[in-house]
């Protein structure tokens, strides 16, 4: 008989959050496969786990599926985990699930804590449909891409982000998404500084403005839920120029941001702007 390949989620931040099915098989393991051994080690400290560890992650991942997989095909047991929350996600463990697979060993989900879907459920938008993105690239032509395509995406959005970068990816949302745009970022989920903040894209960026982003993000950006133009009269379009350019935003600005929520044009919203009465 192979062994099984298990996929044990760990805490995002408060240990609370591990569950008994987890300890249990991290405890009965013959190894314990880890993004980091020092973080995941104080984990097993606390609850005085001392299975064997070595490091998997994505510098490693190719030389360690060599390795695991004779050991999982000889009987052992192994599992994966990440730094926080679930392995596989926005990590290389889906390379060893693969391999697994392929080669007819069993894959076990254990789950438990999960930073996107515990930012989703708390976050105040919708959560019928929704899409996983994790963390943006890196690379300007890719981060480009990827947001341009999603610019029109009726689904609620999840994304991962750090605090070095998140002015940045908020300045990307604007140029997106637009200025009103209903987002939540969620701060330092389940640990002791963890906090939601609620509003707009511009909002958003105004908030970072005066304050120095800390703690890890998870962004939940509300999906394009109004693209159709024939919803929108003209003189209803009027009246959220007026109001937006009540509030300081320029006609050239107004005009772009409408054009992201309806099927006119940027110049066709500007001319109606020129119109109205304030």
């Amino acid at each position: 008989m192979t062994g099984i390949l298990y996929l044990v989620a760990t805490p995002i931040g408060n240990l609370e959050d591990m569950t008994f099915r987890g300890l249990k098989v991290l405890e009965s393991v013959d190894l314990i496969g880890a993004e980091d051994t020092r973080h995941t080690g104080k984990l097993l400290h606390h609850f005085q786990v001392k299975t064997p560890m070595v490091s998997y992650h994505q510098h490693n991942f190719q030389s360690r599926v060599a390795e695991f997989i004779p050991r999982l095909k000889g009987g052992e047991s192994i599992a994966l985990v990440t730094d926080a929350g679930t392995p596989a996600i926005s990590d290389p463990g889906y390379n060893m699930v693969r391999a697994c697979i392929e080669e007819n060993i069993q894959v076990v989900p254990i789950p438990g804590a999960n930073a996107g879907i515990s930012g989703l459920i708390a976050s105040g938008l919708s959560t019928e449909r929704f899409v996983f993105e994790g963390f943006l690239p890196t690379k300007k032509k890719l981060r480009d891409g990827l947001l341009s395509e999603l610019g029109g995406e009726k689904r609620t959005l999840i994304f991962y982000e750090s605090p070095h970068r998140l002015r940045r990816t908020l300045e990307d949302f604007l140029g997106v998404f637009g200025a009103l745009r209903q987002i939540t970022l969620a701060r330092e989920l389940t640990k002791l500084h963890e906090d939601f903040w609620r509003g707009t894209v511009e909002g958003a960026i105004a908030l970072y403005q005066e304050k120095e982003p800390r703690g890890e993000y998870t962004i939940i950006v509300a999906g394009n839920e109004n693209q159709e133009s024939e919803q929108l009269s003209q003189e209803e379009i009027k009246d959220k120029l007026r109001k937006l350019i009540n509030e300081g935003i320029s006609k050239s600005e107004a005009s772009k941001q409408l054009a992201k929520l309806t099927n006119l044009s940027r110049s066709e919203i500007y001319r109606l702007s020129v119109e109205i009465n304030y």
